[in-house]
């Protein structure tokens, strides 16, 4: 765990960004019901941690992906939008936002703002699970005649110690690379570390990643 996961994983923990459930578990839009639930749009009210995070967002997209490889930066409606304007105007390139589906009205656009075609898009965004929402958005980004190249998060529902990886996998089957600050090993570290997690919340939580789809079905909330 490097020194910059940790301080992002703490700041996700500090500022209740990550709820665990105490009467009822969290439901997906996907239908998964979970025992935890991130919500990184707090940390835009925190300006230390904000600024923290996305000044990280911004230096992961200089030095994983290289300035001259990124021609545009999008944000997916709505969670992603701010994240993609803040590192947008620390890289200093133009951006884009992606609606979840187009518009019924005016000119039923997906994209708002300037998308060329042949134009290379870094995607940032809050987090990301299994990955299909990101997929989502690039169908407009394809439509555009562009290209996701790479997706940026803050967070992943990933696990290398659970060799658990759904997100990084489905966007690498769509040829687009995925850069993250933290995931879940390192929350649990620091949560247990700082006391954030007792042990019997932590085993919930490596329960759910290990079988996310049957979590809630094997705990009798289905």
């Amino acid at each position: 765990m490097s020194e910059m996961s940790k301080t992002v994983a703490e700041m996700l923990l500090r500022t209740e960004s990550i709820a665990v459930y105490k009467d009822k578990p969290f439901v997906f839009v996907s239908g998964r019901i979970s025992p935890v639930y991130i919500d990184c749009r707090k940390l835009l009210s925190f300006p230390m941690e904000r600024e923290y995070i996305v000044t990280a967002l911004a230096k992961m997209a200089e030095s994983n992906i290289g300035g001259a490889n990124i021609d545009v930066v999008a944000g997916g409606e709505t969670a992603g939008i701010p994240y993609a304007s803040f590192v947008s105007h620390i890289i200093k390139k133009p951006m884009i936002y992606i609606r979840k589906q187009p518009k019924g009205y005016g000119g039923t656009k997906q994209i708002e703002g300037i998308l060329e075609a042949g134009k290379r898009v870094l995607l940032v965004e809050d987090l990301i699970t299994d990955g299909l929402s990101k997929l989502r958005f690039n169908i407009g980004i394809r439509g555009a005649g562009a290209k996701m190249t790479h997706c940026l998060c803050v967070f992943d529902y990933a696990s290398d110690r659970l060799n658990q990886h759904e997100g990084r996998d489905n966007l690498a089957k769509n040829d687009i690379a995925l850069h993250v600050l933290a995931n879940w090993d390192d929350v649990l570290d620091t949560g247990l570390a700082k006391n954030y997690f007792n042990q019997a919340q932590n085993k919930q939580i490596l329960d759910f990643l290990n079988d996310p789809e049957n979590w809630g079905r094997k705990m009798g909330f289905v």
